[in-house]
């Protein structure tokens, strides 16, 4: 508490921005986590700024170790404000047997990656714990059985009833989870399994976003650049944010998988863009110095000069220096952020 004494007393509480530096996350994401899941804090003096009281601080604790383990954000909440934070909540425990029941098979489950990530309005709600077991059991036995149609006809029913930031975070990541901890434990029999159920994955997310130049391409504000760092393979957290921004209506370059870094510079000097995401699934290729290369670029008349705002994207980026960066904990913090940053640009 004495790191914080100058901002608010024992009494008093702790203020959101304290709060956000004691815990290492955004206020942003503090914000987000009080609107959409109830946790925050329950002392509300009329006219004063919000308190967070030890109890408030401790309940927001467990959720960011318990979404920093993997869980899904909804699920990590309920388990906060239960107390039941000690491991992966029950109802997300069960959802190992989404696999078993599916012919997929348990696992523990390992840090899911985080996009930097889709639609702000459709983010407000949550599915249900039991719909969400249902639909990612249901998607996991349909790509079991290699039903294209069938996998492809529950994803876009997930997208359109959950909208595409919920349909990622709560039903589309723990199966792919799911289905690529069986294959990791089994010798590769089922790798063909997860190849058909991220293509499909990639279908329904593109199919999601509007045609590129259709909406507020004429805004002052340059888009926002998606691009994977030099070496970087894993593309769907960023398809599944380029969804959602199209779908918020906000300008985007998706430039995909293993951007050379040469490419990525050249691309951010042309666009002038308002923010850059870089996704970086493993350590090995999170570079640091092509993030603070980015995050350095300057364009306009003299006077007006802007830089784009750099959006540190995936677990390669963890524990990693981000001065003047921001590095989002899940999809729907992104596309907040973005929502935000692109707003007070326009």
């Amino acid at each position: 508490m004495g790191l914080f004494r100058d901002e608010t007393s024992v009494d008093a509480g702790l203020t959101t921005g304290a709060v956000a530096r004691k815990l290492g996350v955004s206020p942003t994401t503090l914000r987000s986590w009080d609107r959409r899941y109830g946790i925050g804090p329950a002392v509300r003096p009329d006219g004063r700024h919000r308190r967070w009281t030890p109890r408030d601080v401790a309940m927001v604790e467990t959720m960011c170790r318990l979404t920093s383990a993997g869980v899904p954000t909804a699920e990590a909440a309920r388990a906060a404000k239960k107390g039941t934070g000690e491991g992966a909540p029950d109802d997300w425990e069960d959802d190992g047997d989404l696999g078993e029941t599916a012919g997929v098979g348990p696992a523990s489950a390992p840090a899911r990656p985080r996009s930097s990530a889709p639609t702000a309005s459709a983010a407000e709600a949550t599915a249900p714990a039991a719909d969400v077991r249902q639909e990612c059991r249901g998607l996991a036995r349909a790509a079991v059985r290699l039903d294209a149609p069938a996998v492809e006809e529950r994803l876009a029913g997930v997208v359109e009833r959950y909208g595409v930031t919920v349909a990622w975070q709560e039903v589309l990541v723990p199966t792919l989870h799911a289905v690529g901890r069986k294959w990791e434990s089994s010798g590769d029999r089922y790798v063909e399994v997860e190849h058909l159920l991220s293509w499909h994955v990639s279908t329904v997310l593109r199919r999601c976003a509007a045609p590129a130049g259709s909406r507020h391409e004429t805004a002052a504000p340059g888009p926002v650049v998606l691009a994977c760092v030099p070496g970087e393979q894993h593309t769907l957290p960023l398809e599944a944010l380029n969804a959602a921004l199209s779908q918020l209506g906000l300008p985007s370059r998706m430039f995909g998988a293993a951007v050379p870094a040469e490419a990525l510079v050249a691309a951010v000097d042309r666009l002038g863009p308002t923010a850059v995401v870089l996704w970086a699934q493993a350590r090995s290729t999170a570079s640091v110095p092509l993030a603070r290369h980015v995050a350095a670029a300057r364009w306009g008349v003299k006077g007006a000069r802007r830089r784009p705002v750099v959006v540190l994207g995936g677990p390669g980026w963890h524990g990693r220096p981000a001065e003047g960066m921001v590095r989002p904990s899940a999809l729907g913090e992104a596309v907040d952020m973005l929502t935000d940053l692109y707003g007070r640009a326009s």
